[in-house]
């Protein structure tokens, strides 16, 4: 018995051995391809985009622009069909300091309707006005509350929205901010954030999922967010109290990445303004600078890096006003790469004689928009609003 019981002994402690040995060589030396989230084949990849629809790589300069974009509505793939009447709908509305808030809601698809926040100066006369672009965060719980601060709603919602702002806009409602100086201002949810969630519930995970198989149904889940930015951009034009023709977007962090997408795509949008989020893809996605792309699918057009890098397609908007605010501190930014992007958009901005009208700057914060971002943001539009 004894000996029966030092066998099992031996089988098992070698059994341990093996396995142990098996799962050192399954993880760091056969089969190894991928470290982090990105292919150790990286560099690779790299070398393999040649940015053929960058302004600096594209011959026909003067046909440049909309030729960029098509490619750029190409990789969206299909769009959400537009409504055929927006039927807006006033569910609650509040007097506040110099402008009336509303809570809306509208068709901004022939598909969905969707609820928003609508803040307008007093007086009369048509007002300039922002399409404000809320953030990612990795929190979706709310989207538009995160740039209005919020009412006609639970107080869950409200205590949330208060705990954000507080955290990333230095504890100022960026839209109440913009609405107190003049401007309509509207926001409403991307999908998947807010009141355009999950039946379920919020589950950050299931972002992705769902993303995929809507790839899987030929879709583009982020590029749905772009349309929807571009419709809801259309619908604020139409409103009786909107000069079209002063129309700005803005956002921070995701926001950033929707307000410079959406002015190079609308022709509506007369000046953008994008807050820490601009980056070149080589310094973005590689081992060098230790950083990855951690927005997963809420910036991802299947295939069009094939043909231009971000600021490739930010620049499309030249020589529009635009200004782009990066943190030095900001960890998700490398500033090598926020510097490449710089440079690559300022000198499409004066190929199209408008280098006057790109101001880019990388000041000493984190990520975030902060009460002196926000003052930069009112004196730029105010100077071209």
């Amino acid at each position: 018995m004894r000996n029966y019981l030092l066998s099992c002994l031996v089988v098992f402690f070698n059994f341990v051995a093996i396995q142990s040995v098996s799962a050192q060589v399954g993880q760091h030396v056969w089969g190894y391809e991928y470290r982090g989230e990105i292919p150790v084949y990286v560099d690779s990849i790299h070398n393999m985009l040649t940015y053929p629809f960058a302004y600096r790589h594209y011959g026909d300069k003067a046909g440049w622009k909309y030729a960029a974009r098509y490619k750029v509505l190409e990789c969206m793939g299909e769009r959400p069909p537009l409504p055929h009447d927006w039927d807006m709908e006033i569910l609650a509305s509040e007097k506040r300091n110099g402008y009336k808030a509303m809570r809306i809601e509208f068709s901004l698809s022939s598909w969905y309707r969707v609820r928003a926040y609508l803040l307008v100066p007093e007086g009369d006369g048509k007002f300039p006005a922002v399409n404000l672009l809320h953030d990612h965060g990795a929190h979706l719980s709310i989207g538009k509350e995160k740039m209005i601060r919020p009412f006609a709603v639970d107080t869950a919602v409200v205590t949330d929205a208060d705990s954000w702002v507080s955290s990333l806009y230095e504890g100022q409602y960026l839209g109440d901010y913009l609405a107190r100086h003049g401007y309509v201002v509207f926001s409403c949810d991307a999908p998947l954030w807010g009141e355009r969630g999950r039946k379920e519930g919020v589950d950050r995970k299931k972002y992705d999922i769902i993303a995929g198989n809507m790839m899987m149904l030929g879709v583009d889940l982020c590029a749905f967010m772009h349309y929807d930015d571009m419709a809801s951009t259309d619908f604020l034009a139409s409103l009786p109290y909107v000069d079209s023709e002063r129309i700005g977007a803005v956002g921070c962090s995701m926001g950033a990445y929707r307000a410079w997408m959406l002015s190079a795509l609308s022709d509506r949008v007369r000046a953008a303004c994008s807050v820490c989020w601009m980056v070149t893809t080589p310094v973005q996605l590689t081992t060098k600078y230790g950083r990855k792309e951690n927005g997963g699918f809420a910036n991802c057009i299947p295939m069009l890096r094939r043909f231009m890098d971000y600021p490739d397609i930010a620049s499309i908007a030249a020589p529009k006003p635009a200004l782009f605010i990066s943190g030095s501190k900001d960890k998700l930014f490398p500033v090598k790469g926020v510097q490449d992007a710089f440079k690559i958009m300022g000198d499409v901005w004066k190929a199209k004689n408008g280098a006057a009208n790109l101001e880019t700057y990388i000041l000493d914060q984190p990520h975030e928009c902060n009460r002196k971002d926000q003052q930069m943001i009112l004196d730029f539009f105010d100077r071209h609003l």
